[in-house]
């Protein structure tokens, strides 16, 4: 049975690559009936973070995923964090000792500094110089009991590895470019290599999919499955995100790349899922919407591409404005009142009527507020701004004046106020641009402006239906105040 997994570390923010990199191993094992486990990995005890990981594992849960076996459920191969097999990592790199595959090492920091200064500047690719690669098992054990030490593994010299990676094809790496990679550190802790070997192996993980970054990390784990005399479970190393500009690899020095992020802005799980899935991944049929479910029956780790996509907002921001627009508007007003929980607080009714209005124009959640705000309160009279608004790039204002007046005094009379008799002032409207010599815009936009104070808003029509006929000439009435 195919197993794969995902291994956060709950040492910061879950970044939006990790859910790529998660619906991928997730797809994989979905297709060909398998199981997806969830491990934690909190080895590195300096960068850990306690809060981190329930923070972790809500935000893959918002993402619309569930595993198998995980930290939570538990499982057949638990416990399912690292911090909680301990005794497990130290075994094994005992038995790495015993068959001379790995072995103690007592230099202190001083001293690891100055041999990584030393071939920094002798132009060296820095590594450990085996000081302590031939003291005695014996003589080993003893100081163990008395001095600080880690274990490291032996690599062997001269050697080239070689694998079949998933993704890239055949990778060779020279073992001679290899550190005798620290296993156990001074803490007692394991560190990644030794622990995601050993973990990988006994909770039967088959398939692998993570980072290109790992790629230089996969000839160690190589040599450690040899080793122990087990199976390497097949591996594949996927593009890195290019930031937007295509500059370099999407990291937090850019902007915030957290997962969680992408959803406190208004971005719907389902299209962030659409979106990373096609960052280095093309479908055969060349379909670029589709749901979950629809992604995990057509997943191929054949079609994943080599080359380093680019995060490109304006193709999220089309997605998501598609998905927006595909709800049911009772599926998007209950998003939204989650997303904004104010505005619970205001009429449901009006609201509904908003929400349908404003679907077409959304692009993410957030829009909803900022583009819609002066249905909820009246917005700032800005006088000079508000003027240079109301009157379009040469028109005289006093027409401008005269036509708003004309208009307000229409709308004080309109009974009974509703969308059928406010759109038959739209011949009113246009023979007044005609009149007065105007393109259609001149006419409708101070009217526009008056009532949202922009240039761009909803359907006019709509908007002045929902405001209500008591607002609607209360703000036509202020615009005329500023002209005067």
């Amino acid at each position: 049975m195919v197993r794969t997994r995902m291994a956060p570390s709950p040492t910061g923010e879950y970044h939006i690559g990790h859910i790529r990199t998660l619906l991928f191993n997730y797809a994989y094992a979905k297709n060909r009936g398998g199981k997806f486990i969830i491990r934690i990995e909190d080895t590195d005890q300096q960068r850990y973070i306690k809060e981190a990981t329930p923070k972790i594992l809500n935000v893959i849960k918002a993402y619309g995923f569930s595993w198998d076996e995980g930290p939570d459920i538990g499982g057949p191969f638990g416990p399912y964090t690292q911090s909680e097999r301990i005794p497990l990592y130290k075994k094994y790199a005992l038995e790495l000792i015993e068959k001379g595959f790995a072995y103690y090492c007592f230099c202190d920091k001083q001293r690891l500094n100055e041999i990584r200064k030393k071939s920094e500047q002798e132009h060296k690719i820095p590594k450990y110089d085996r000081h302590c690669k031939n003291i005695s098992f014996k003589d080993a054990e003893k100081r163990a009991e008395k001095e600080p030490f880690v274990i490291r593994l032996k690599v062997p010299d001269g050697e080239i590895l070689e694998y079949e990676d998933l993704v890239m094809g055949k990778i060779s790496i020279n073992a001679d470019n290899l550190d005798d990679q620290i296993l156990i550190k001074s803490d007692g802790f394991p560190t990644y290599h030794l622990a995601v070997v050993v973990d990988d192996y006994l909770m039967q993980i088959t398939h692998i999919l993570r980072g290109a970054e790992w790629i230089s990390s996969t000839p160690k784990h190589i040599l450690l499955y040899r080793y122990f005399g087990w199976q390497m479970p097949q591996t594949g190393h996927l593009p890195v995100f290019l930031d937007p500009l295509g500059e370099g690899k999407m990291s937090k020095r850019k902007g915030s790349v957290s997962a969680q992020s992408f959803l406190d802005k208004g971005y719907l799980p389902e299209a962030l899922l659409n979106f990373v899935a096609l960052l280095g991944w093309s479908p055969k049929e060349g379909k670029d919407i589709f749901t979950l479910d629809e992604f995990i029956k057509n997943f191929d780790i054949s079609d994943i591409n080599k080359s380093n996509p680019t995060f490109n907002m304006d193709k999220l921001n089309y997605l998501n404005g598609y998905y927006i627009r595909n709800l049911d508007n009772n599926d998007l007003l209950m998003r939204l009142l989650t997303f904004d929980p104010d505005l619970k607080n205001t009429d449901k009714e009006k609201l509904k009527k908003i929400v349908a209005l404003e679907k077409e124009r959304l692009k993410t959640l957030g829009d909803f507020k900022d583009n819609t705000k002066f249905f909820f309160t009246d917005f700032e009279a800005d006088t000079p701004t508000l003027k240079t608004l109301l009157v379009p790039t040469g028109r005289a204002s006093e027409k401008i004046l005269r036509h708003l007046t004309n208009l307000a005094n229409l709308l004080a009379n309109i009974d009974p106020w509703n969308l059928e008799n406010l759109k038959k002032l739209e011949v009113g409207i246009r023979d007044t641009a005609k009149k007065n010599n105007w393109k259609v815009i001149d006419a409708f936009s101070p009217i526009r402006v008056a009532v949202s104070g922009s240039l761009v808003s909803p359907p006019l029509f709509e908007t002045i239906e929902i405001l209500g006929k008591e607002e609607t000439v209360k703000r036509i009435k202020q615009a005329i105040k500023i002209l005067n």
